[in-house]
């Protein structure tokens, strides 16, 4: 018995001895983390629009800002196209879900100025978060765009494009063309489309974009106005006028050598891309950021040109816009998270990293300080052509026809121009009759939109 007690106080003892090494352990552990900081991840959210290698391209620049710090995570989502991006967002400000970043088309620029309370300017972020910033280091062709009347930046601009031509350098040999040399003008064009047709190619050319490319840019090329107001600039009570001669003329072009498919069209936004990367059209116009879905996805060379104009237009070639989009701030988020978005908006800005993302994707740098970095890497020397998009954008001084567009409901009317030029192309109206249903249409939503915004 005594023997049992001897054991059972000797257990008892080691338990103590091992309950009191423990509670050391776990007092120690309490007292070296409350002399270490807690540091809390910030996570933002960023809605955005872009699929294929631009998606890859852009979730490469968040994984990027990630590791340069340990406060904050950007996390991107796909959210599908422009116009699904958007209203995504529109719908989730409602219910208080939306993003701290949404990614929003140029053309919606109106639309989100308009709504005053749901967005955060720019340049207000910026100096409340004591972020240095400066909109002279950006170029004006971009900025413009996105400014309101007294130069301020409303949203970030971040992937910025304009029409470039390009062109199947195989395909151009095959039909005895120079493959060094791009058509410059349109009667050059629609001379080189009609021999790549009489080659055996399926179509000579074709533009993605319809209503960007061969109304709105084809309108700042030739110096034209698409509406009153300096394009909207000026005032809600903007009139379109893009049923002018000049355009009527060009419509009317494309419609003839639609029959023959020395022009072929592919349909609206994107769907023209993979009929160029396929080799079926040995020329395609489309914007200058496809240029890393077309280089990855095509098995030929490839050669880049200007938008093509038309000679005899006094003044042409003036300079094209911009397409793309731009990054708006959301309001009624946690202010924690407007410290990492102002960070992250100014990591975008640097040279190096804008260089690269022009370089990857074909956008415009946004700043001078990356063209001038891009230009001293031998970048252009190296890629002959991917330096055209930007000297289009500023080959002659902005003018009120070629500095953009700011119409409200612009997304709707974008959508009824390309209704009125697929009539125009399948032959069911005349070029005249298209342009000038459009323009009805077009100013009905401008005054719906007007009687929206009567403060405005």
């Amino acid at each position: 018995m005594e023997r049992r007690f001897e054991r059972l106080r000797i257990g008892i003892g080691l338990a103590v001895k091992s309950a009191r090494k423990f509670l050391q352990l776990v007092v120690a552990a309490a007292v070296l983390a409350s002399a270490a900081p807690a540091y809390a991840v910030t996570d933002i959210m960023w809605w955005h629009a872009m699929s294929g290698e631009l998606r890859r391209q852009l979730e490469k620049l968040a994984s990027d800002f990630n590791a340069s710090q340990s406060d904050y995570r950007i996390v991107p989502s796909y959210k599908g196209n422009y116009t699904e991006t958007v209203t995504a967002a529109i719908f989730a400000f409602r219910s208080r879900s939306q993003p701290a970043i949404v990614q929003v088309n140029e053309i919606a620029t109106a639309t989100m100025m308009a709504a005053r309370g749901a967005i955060y300017p720019v340049f207000e972020l910026m100096a409340d978060q004591q972020e240095a910033f400066s909109p002279e280091d950006y170029l004006p062709a971009v900025t413009g765009y996105y400014a309101d009347a007294a130069g301020n930046l409303l949203s970030f601009p971040f992937n910025a494009s304009t029409p470039i031509l390009y062109y199947n350098k195989k395909m151009f040999r095959a039909a005895g063309l120079d493959p060094d040399i791009a058509p410059k003008t349109w009667p050059e064009l629609g001379a080189a489309a009609k021999r790549l047709r009489a080659s055996g190619a399926a179509c000579g050319f074709t533009t993605s974009w319809p209503s960007w490319i061969n109304v709105e840019n084809f309108s700042a090329y030739h110096n034209l106005p698409l509406a009153t107001e300096a394009n909207g600039f000026n005032g809600l009570n903007a009139v379109l006028t893009f049923n002018n001669p000049v355009v009527v003329r060009h419509i009317a072009q494309l419609a003839e050598w639609q029959a023959t498919k020395v022009f072929d069209y592919s349909g609206r936004a994107t769907t023209a891309e993979p009929r160029f990367q396929n080799g079926e059209c040995g020329i395609f116009i489309g914007s200058s950021g496809t240029r890393a879905d077309i280089r990855k996805n095509s098995l030929f060379e490839i050669g880049y040109g200007m938008l093509p104009y038309w000679p005899d237009v006094a003044g042409a070639p003036q300079n094209t816009i911009i397409g793309g989009a731009t990054l708006w701030v959301l309001r009624n988020r946690p202010q924690a998270e407007y410290k990492g978005v102002a960070r992250f908006f100014a990591y975008l800005s640097k040279p190096e990293v804008q260089a690269a993302w022009h370089q990857n994707t074909g956008y415009l740098p946004i700043t001078r300080a990356a063209f001038d970095l891009t230009r001293a890497q031998g970048f252009y020397d190296r890629n002959p052509g991917t330096a055209i998009s930007i000297e289009q954008m500023t080959q002659k001084p902005l003018t009120e026809n070629s500095r953009g567009v700011r119409l409200g409901s612009f997304v709707l009317i974008r959508d009824a121009i390309d209704d009125e030029l697929e009539q125009a192309f399948s032959g069911k109206k005349s070029a005249q009759a298209a342009l000038d249903a459009a323009v009805e249409r077009g100013n009905r939503l401008l005054r719906q939109f007007e009687r929206a915004n009567p403060d405005r």
